[in-house]
């Protein structure tokens, strides 16, 4: 089990010279995911990367977003974007999101023209500056967008125009917006091409797979010929959620086991990063928080 912990304090000394872990946290830090097999941490950087999640209903795919999005919103300098149809996901972050899109396709193209604007406007910045990317001694914000159920906005909502136009701003985002500090992470059920075309998926760099119904849906998600090489996600007991196969830097499928928020964890999340984010900190202190309970 791992944990994220605020350490008691050893008097009223101590006590004063406390210092929250909250505000420390970066998106540009490695983002805790959950255990290998080996009972080791797993941690990727997002900052300039993009992920893809995706496995069969009930497989854990909301536990390892809702990691990702408290990590995000504990995080100094960010202004994440949360596109949720169900609402209830990421509805806990709402408050403190830069947009929240519940089940609304108008909403959705619109939130992605900003933001599709506002990676423009970094480039050309990042252009008369002569730079390639931006970093953590930039003081941008970085913005990361999250995108649960890829599939309502992508295929199942909206006319046919706006469906292709979502795919299209999604695609370039994904495709330009990780050297200006605009990741995104999304997650769907099965990544076929009639929901989202081989692309926008093709350009994803880390992919996680959890439990699939077929080897090739697990090679949908992973890349052609994995499940045929050992690592295949419809071999994943259906009694085991929250594990998953994931591609990260290494560049060949790692297994690993999610860590799991509750409700009253992601509760207490939100609280404490309302508190830090907040210009005025509130007197006492929060609680100390203890999340990521693998």
């Amino acid at each position: 089990m791992a944990t994220l912990t605020v350490s008691p304090a050893a008097g009223p000394a101590a006590a004063s010279a406390a210092v929250p872990v909250g505000p420390l946290l970066s998106m540009f830090d490695p983002v805790y995911l959950g255990v290998d097999e080996f009972g080791q941490p797993v941690y990727v950087v997002l900052a300039y990367r993009n992920m893809l999640i995706a496995g069969e209903p009930g497989g854990g795919k909301s536990g390892l977003i809702q990691n990702i999005t408290a990590h995000c919103f504990l995080a100094a300098g960010t202004r994440p974007v949360l596109l949720d149809p169900k609402l209830v996901e990421l509805g806990m972050w709402a408050d403190l999101a830069e947009e929240f899109v519940g089940p609304d396709i108008t909403h959705a193209l619109t939130t992605l023209r900003r933001v599709q604007q506002v990676m423009n406007n970094r480039y050309a910045w990042l252009l008369a500056h002569n730079r390639r990317k931006i970093t953590p001694a930039d003081g941008v914000s970085v913005i990361p967008v999250i995108l649960d159920e890829l599939a309502y906005y992508s295929a199942t909502i909206g006319t046919k125009d706006q469906q292709a136009e979502f795919i299209a701003l999604v695609r370039d985002i994904v495709a330009r917006g990780r050297a200006c500090a605009i990741p995104v992470i999304a997650a769907t059920q099965r990544p076929s091409v009639d929901i989202i075309p081989t692309s926008l998926r093709d350009i994803f760099g880390f992919r996680v797979a959890f439990r699939c119904t077929t080897p090739n849906s697990s090679d949908i998600i992973l890349g052609h010929g994995w499940a045929h090489s050992g690592f295949n996600a419809a071999d994943i007991s259906p009694v085991n959620q929250g594990v998953a196969y994931l591609i990260a830097e290494g560049g060949v499928p790692a297994l690993f086991k999610a860590a799991y928020l509750t409700d009253d964890q992601i509760n207490h999340l939100v609280d404490y990063a309302t508190w830090i984010r907040t210009t005025r900190a509130p007197s006492p202190v929060p609680a100390p928080v203890t999340a990521l309970a693998a």
